[in-house]
């Protein structure tokens, strides 16, 4: 006797009984997740501690510019989604989805997405100015230039803004594609790519 042919309520069920993990793939390996939330930690120390803790302030900065260092290299030898060859694009590509998204038409992309990568770019060469111009007040060199000491503050005050795009980006792609990015940045996994999806 033939089997009864499967109804799409039955297929729909089916599919609900298969593991979760068959709807997910992992995009941010264990090194980008410890990095990311490990640069968060250094960052909001260095801004919290930076008119009541210099010897924090200090250690925090560091952290931070070591922390980009690895990133740099990482960027080169890690895994696919990590590496700066996947994500990073021409202006007109970044320009091109910055129009898409005024007009809600962006692709959702598995790893960053063309603005997310130039935020990438910015955020490291922002914090690298950072840690950079107060290591320089720290020297004997420098210490008490008023140039080295504005450059620091201009730089340090331009984190603070990119830091503040960054997580509005999130916000936007969250919603926009009904994924929430930040669980994401914690587990490493993301829903799987659609037909429209960019893998």
């Amino acid at each position: 006797m033939p089997k009864p042919a499967r109804t799409d309520r039955s297929i729909s069920a089916a599919a609900d009984r298969q593991p979760a993990s068959e709807g997910v793939v992992r995009v941010w390996d264990r090194v980008v997740r410890s990095f990311h939330w490990a640069l968060v930690l250094s960052f909001v120390t260095a801004w919290l501690t930076s008119h009541s803790s210099e010897d924090i302030h200090h250690w925090a900065g560091y952290a931070a510019g070591a922390l980009v260092a690895m990133r740099l290299v990482w960027g080169v030898l890690g895994t696919p989604y990590a590496r700066f060859s996947q994500f990073l694009h021409g202006p007109a590509t970044v320009l091109g989805y910055l129009s898409a998204m005024l007009s809600g038409r962006e692709a959702r992309y598995i790893g960053h997405n063309p603005a997310g990568g130039a935020m990438v770019v910015a955020l490291i060469a922002a914090i690298s100015a950072t840690a950079l111009t107060g290591w320089l007040m720290t020297t004997d060199s420098y210490f008490g230039v008023a140039w080295v000491e504005t450059a620091h503050g201009f730089a340090a005050h331009g984190l603070l803004l990119l830091v503040l795009l960054h997580i509005c980006g999130v916000a936007l792609a969250s919603f926009r594609h009904r994924e929430n990015l930040v669980r994401a940045m914690i587990t490493g996994r993301k829903r799987r790519a659609k037909q429209a999806d960019v893998p």
